[in-house]
């Protein structure tokens, strides 16, 4: 444990650099060494407490004290606490007890539950009279149990998960394609034991293998030809320290054991150094299952808010997760008993080509400019049970800011009798089904747009109706307004809806109020009923945006502890829009729902293809012109096009 004397250098940090992997060992042992701590006590995480805007925005003139957040769970009492831990002065700051409130599952509580749940002589049996002898071949995914009104009112209070079992077919093998279907286990993680065992019927286990490995493939198509990305002079962006700066973009890298990457003080530089967001980050996801069974109808996790996907990030390659010149961050992280994680890679920077950017031909003087568009990526993927998510920030040359959600991974299936189809999802081998689910999103945008005093403009497009005003039919307008309280909106098809971020107190050279505004693709609605559990507590669901005044304590969709929080708790954004605050010229906060609807396909199966969802932020006044029309001329390159007859000739870019 470093001393204070020692802890104090750190306050020579960016206030918003993560914290270190010595700094997390001295926040565990600052807290081991106080009143506090019980030997039961498991750490659930320790990240940096952020300090406020303001302190962030004027320092170093004013100091900053480096503080970590802990969330404990005292597995001998079943109480959650949080505490701050002032690593300048080496003590800590805050101790609160949360009652009633389950935190995250903890990975070391993953593996220390199916260990378990193998070695149970009543899971054992029940896996016997399927025919399941070899219990080191079986998967077992400890699912949060989610609440509901049916369930035996003596398990409340209990830290529950209910774990579905898979078998893999052989050792190494794809253990999704054999469902153990009828049987779930009702786990207590704090007593690591099982505490109730449903089984619903034996169901024969798929017979096909669903592997995708090279090894268990007996044919490959001709492999594609090599790709090479270079760039011999370097990269276009630097870092120092968390900070990265590329063709006039800025910003700060943080990551969470919730939210995964978290960027923080974007900003755009034409002249003058122009904030846009102070801070952006996934903050919730839930995967609701449409099939009604006992088998799916409670699989409905919150992955960010129950597991945590910055502790299930990957450790990324070259060449694989990410082509060309790379710049990766490593994420420092805790294990429950206390012990620093650091994921090697878990963050990739690198740049793109992206096609043109802009073009125009003058087919009179027979001139012609163009200019190749390129985007800054930043990105880190997870893999949740079966279920990969690529998180994917761009930053483009034209002012655009991208936030991409890549789905890949294996689809969480379910067994059938051969020959059996069922309503609520798709055959996608012999025996096997996949249920109808969506991924449903949400994006929390803190914004800075030209700094203090934001608004919301919603931007319909209405058709002008046939009279004297428009003879021909042919007139349609775009009408702004300005939302005055907080709020949640949702897009509508009829009238090309968009939402723009402003600032009322600054305008360009054309006299209008900068701003950005928010354009989401392709996106849906949720079908589970309103009424229903998951969609109670988790509202956010209900709209593609919401709008908020800034409140520290509002930081995800759902609330702070949505794992086993009741559905009759009002929490998250449907509780706090109830206030009718104020959201016109003021500190705003943005809150973006993305819905991926999936109806499975067999060509999902074995392994996913990507499926893409996400949203573009586009300046909208922010600049008076095309910010890109000074980027000049690329270099000439000689490329080459292959002919009709086999030759080849030169190609310029410009």
């Amino acid at each position: 444990m470093m001393s204070p004397a020692e802890t104090t250098e750190t306050s020579t940090l960016h206030p918003l650099t993560p914290l270190s992997a010595g700094e997390i060992s001295s926040a565990v042992g600052i807290f081991r060494a106080s009143r506090y701590a019980t030997p039961t006590m498991r750490f659930v995480m320790v990240t940096l407490h952020e300090p406020i805007r303001s302190d962030v925005l004027n320092w170093p003139s004013t100091p900053v004290a480096r503080e970590a957040f802990l969330m404990l769970l005292d597995n001998a009492t079943g109480q959650t606490y949080e505490a701050i831990v002032d690593l300048s002065a080496g003590r800590i700051s805050s101790w609160e007890h949360k009652p009633g409130v389950q935190p995250p599952v903890m990975l070391d509580e993953f593996f220390e539950c199916e260990q378990t749940l193998r070695e149970d002589p009543l899971f054992q049996e029940a896996l016997r009279k399927r025919g399941i002898h070899d219990f080191s071949l079986l998967m077992i995914d400890p699912w949060s149990a989610g609440v509901y009104h049916s369930d035996d009112p003596a398990h409340a209070g209990r830290r529950l998960v209910r774990a579905l079992t898979w078998v893999r077919g052989g050792e190494g093998e794809n253990g999704y394609a054999h469902p153990v279907q009828g049987l779930m286990a009702l786990f207590d993680l704090n007593e690591m034991k099982l505490i109730h065992l449903e089984d619903t019927g034996i169901t024969p286990l798929p017979p096909e293998p669903g592997n995708y490995a090279p090894r268990f493939l007996d044919r490959f198509r001709p492999g594609t030809m090599p790709l090479e990305i270079s760039q011999p002079e370097g990269p276009g962006f630097t870092v120092t320290d968390n900070l990265v700066e590329w063709q006039g973009w800025s910003f700060r890298v943080g990551f969470t054991p919730r939210e995964g990457l978290v960027l923080h003080q974007i900003t755009y530089d034409d002249g003058r150094k122009r904030p846009i967001i102070y801070r952006a980050s996934l903050v919730d996801m839930i995967v609701p299952y449409g099939d009604p069974s006992q088998d799916h109808a409670r699989k409905n996790a919150f992955d960010c808010g129950e597991y945590g996907i910055g502790m299930l990030a990957n450790s990324l390659e070259l060449g694989c997760d990410c082509l060309g010149v790379i710049r990766y961050f490593d994420a420092h992280l805790v294990n429950s008993r206390g012990e620093p994680v650091t994921i090697r890679n878990a963050v990739c920077l690198h740049e793109e080509d992206y096609g043109f950017l802009w073009k125009h031909v003058d087919w009179r003087t027979n001139e012609t400019e163009l200019r190749r568009s390129r985007r800054l990526v930043i990105s880190f993927v997870s893999t949740v049970g079966n279920y990969e998510y690529g998180f994917f920030w761009y930053f483009y040359l034209d002012g655009t800011i991208q936030h991409e959600i890549k789905l890949t991974g294996i689809m969480n299936t379910g067994a059938l009798p051969v020959g059996e189809t069922r309503k609520y999802g798709t055959l996608v081998a012999p025996g096997l089904y996949a249920p109808i689910h969506q991924h449903i999103f949400s994006v929390r945008l803190h914004m800075q747009l030209d700094g203090e005093g934001n608004s919301v403009q919603e931007i319909n497009t209405h058709a002008e109706p046939p009279g004297e005003a428009n003879p021909y039919g042919n007139a349609y307008y775009a009408e702004a307004t300005t939302l005055k309280t907080e709020c949640a909106r949702d897009l509508d098809l009829p009238s090309a809806r968009y939402w723009k971020v402003i600032n009322p107190n600054v305008t360009n050279a054309l006299g209008t109020p900068t701003g950005y505004k928010i354009m989401l693709a392709e996106n849906a609605l949720p079908f589970v009923h309103p009424q229903s559990s998951v969609r109670r507590r988790a509202g956010y669901m209900d709209h593609h945006l919401w709008v908020t005044p800034y409140d520290p304590a509002e930081k995800y969709a759902v609330g702070d502890y949505p794992n086993q929080r009741s559905p009759d708790v009002a929490d998250g954004l449907p509780a706090w829009i109830q206030q009718q605050r104020s959201i016109e010229n003021t500190d705003i906060v943005c809150w973006v729902t993305l819905n991926s609807h999936h109806i499975p396909r067999p060509e999902d199966w074995p392994v996913m293809p990507c499926g893409y969802i996400g949203f573009h932020l586009k300046p909208v006044g922010f600049f008076h012109r095309n910010p890109a029309i000074h980027l000049p001329p690329a270099p000439s390159r000689h490329s080459v096009e292959v002919g009709r007859n086999g030759s080849s000739c030169g190609c310029h870019a410009n």
